[in-house]
C-alpha cells in the first residue's frame, strides 16, 4: 500500500556533476537504509530527487540527520539548495503493494487547486483524469497526495511506468485528455493551465 506521507527532497545539480552526486548520495544512503526511499535523476535537466516515504512525522528527526551529512557531502556540487515537501496521501487511482511505485520511471504532476473549487475538483477528477489513468496500461501506477508543508503547495499526482517515456506521454497528450487539462485550467489551477507542471525521472537505485 502507497506510503500516508511522503517526504520529495530535490536539488539541481552543476552541469557534470551529477553523476558524482548520485555516486555520493548513493553511498551516503546505503549507509542510512531506509524502507521504500528511492533516489530518481531528472530526465528534462540536472535534478536529482530523493522520494521517501514516512509513516510517522517523528521520523522526520532521524532524516534531518541524514541531510546534514548530505549536505556536507554534495553541496560544493549545488546550484540551488534543496527543495523539500511533505506530502500527505488523498486516495490511489492505482495503488501499490509497496510505499512507492517501484517502476523504472516516475513522473510528478502538480497544480494549486482553488480553495473554493476543491471539493469539486475532487468530484470532477474522479471522472476525468483518474478515469484516463485507470484504462492506460501504460500506467502502472497513481497516487494522489497533497501538501502538507511546502513552498509550492496543492495536488501532486506520483505517477509510474515502465515503458518508454514518449508512450508513457501519449496518454496525457491525447486530444481528449488535453480537453481535460484545458477544463482543469478554466475551473480549478490556480494560474490557470500554465499552472500545472510536470517532471519525469529516472530511479538510479534499481
Amino acid at each position: 500500500m502507497s506510503s500516508t506521507l511522503l517526504v520529495l527532497n530535490e536539488v539541481a545539480v552543476a552541469p557534470g556533476k551529477v553523476d558524482q552526486v548520485l555516486a555520493e548520495w548513493s553511498e551516503l544512503n546505503q549507509k542510512e537504509p531506509v524502507a521504500g526511499r528511492a533516489l530518481l535523476r531528472s530526465l528534462d535537466d540536472d535534478n536529482v530527487l530523493e522520494i521517501t516515504p514516512v509513516a510517522d512525522l517523528a521520523e522526520l528527526g532521524a532524516l534531518n540527520t541524514v541531510w546534514q551529512r548530505l549536505w556536507e557531502s554534495v553541496s560544493a556540487d549545488l546550484v540551488t539548495d534543496f527543495r523539500r515537501q511533505l506530502l500527505d496521501f488523498v486516495e490511489a487511482p492505482k495503488d501499490v503493494a509497496d510505499p512507492l511505485p517501484q517502476t523504472p520511471y516516475v513522473q510528478l504532476r502538480h497544480i494549486e487547486v482553488k480553495p473554493r473549487e476543491y471539493a469539486a475538483y475532487r468530484e470532477w477528477r474522479e471522472n476525468t483524469i483518474f478515469d484516463v489513468v485507470r484504462r492506460a496500461d501504460q500506467v502502472k501506477a497513481f497516487l494522489a497526495y497533497h501538501s502538507l508543508l511546502s513552498s509550492e503547495p496543492g495536488v501532486m499526482f506520483v505517477s509510474g511506468f515502465e515503458c518508454e517515456p514518449a508512450e508513457y506521454q501519449k496518454v496525457f497528450t491525447s486530444p481528449a485528455y488535453q480537453q481535460i487539462v484545458q477544463q482543469a485550467g478554466d475551473r480549478y489551477i490556480v494560474g490557470g493551465e500554465s499552472g500545472l507542471y510536470t517532471r519525469v525521472y529516472k530511479r538510479v537505485d534499481v
